[in-house]
């Protein structure tokens, strides 16, 4: 549910903020929080090889996933956005497997599989037609790939820092970077925005880039990774809602029909893993 405002608010961001200091700013905002949380708890420092892992969460999803669906969004509607990062749950069951060694079984991969191609054929009808994608919709393959990454290297740390640790490290480390990037873009284009783009932009600086990860760690350190993901598929739904509410997007008959044969999937795949 926290997740599932992050494209409508980043759209709505976007009318009056650049895409560079959306998707770095959030990421300085977060992580100002992340080091007074640490510091007043007294974390221990990761050890060893945890850094590097940590750099790969960083890459992930403090960096990759929110610069790219930050410049995806200024052309593209929240709800064409939401059902291509649809693809997410399978991709990072897929990292899973690679990087955890989960065995999900046959009948779940059918059903992711056919979860990804729905999302892709959804992108490619409503972008540029068949056997063309727009560069919005490569944006945001490239961010579901860096956050699937990010999801399931965040997810097996979680269980040895914890989760909003995990989360709150991984600011640490991009911070520096995050925060250059910001301080250029803020020199070269001085935010203005209204009071709404503001607190859109509060918004994805503390929920969609911290908090939210308390909770989405915690459940994929629970695991396993691969099925617990699929949880994530109920996204698209809530962001194609807050899009016509809040931005008063049109729910054409391409997008619900993507969205229904996503969501068709991922109700198989649960039954899947329930049983």
């Amino acid at each position: 549910m926290a997740f599932s405002f992050t494209m409508v608010f980043t759209r709505l961001a976007a009318g009056g903020l650049s895409p560079l200091f959306i998707g770095a700013g959030r990421a300085v905002g977060a992580a100002s929080l992340a080091v007074a949380a640490l510091t007043l708890t007294r974390q221990a420092l990761p050890k060893g090889s945890q850094w590097a892992r940590l750099a790969v969460v960083a890459a992930g999803v403090v960096a990759g996933f929110p610069l790219l669906t930050s410049y995806a969004l200024t052309v593209v509607p929240a709800s064409h956005g939401a059902i291509v990062i649809a693809l997410l749950p399978a991709a990072t069951a897929v990292c899973a497997v690679l990087r955890g060694h989960e065995r999900p079984p046959l009948a779940f991969w059918a059903t992711v599989t056919a979860g990804a191609l729905a999302a892709t054929v959804f992108a490619m009808v409503h972008g540029a037609g068949f056997g063309h994608l727009s560069w919005p919709d490569l944006l945001l393959f490239g961010a579901v790939l860096a956050a699937a990454v990010g999801y399931a290297e965040g997810g097996l740390l979680a269980r040895e820092l914890g989760a909003w640790q995990t989360v709150s490290w991984a600011l640490v480390v991009a911070a520096p970077v995050m925060l250059a990037l910001t301080a250029v873009d803020v020199v070269r284009h001085p935010p203005h925005a209204t009071a709404a783009q503001w607190a859109a932009f509060g918004y994805l600086a503390v929920v969609s880039m911290y908090l939210g990860f308390f909770a989405w760690y915690r459940g994929l350190a629970i695991g396993p990774i691969a099925q617990v993901s699929q949880v994530q598929l109920i996204q698209p739904v809530f962001t194609i809602g807050w899009a016509a509410l809040m931005l008063h997007e049109r729910l054409t008959w391409s997008t619900a029909l993507g969205g229904a044969a996503v969501i068709g999937c991922a109700a198989l795949a649960v039954r899947i893993r329930l049983r």
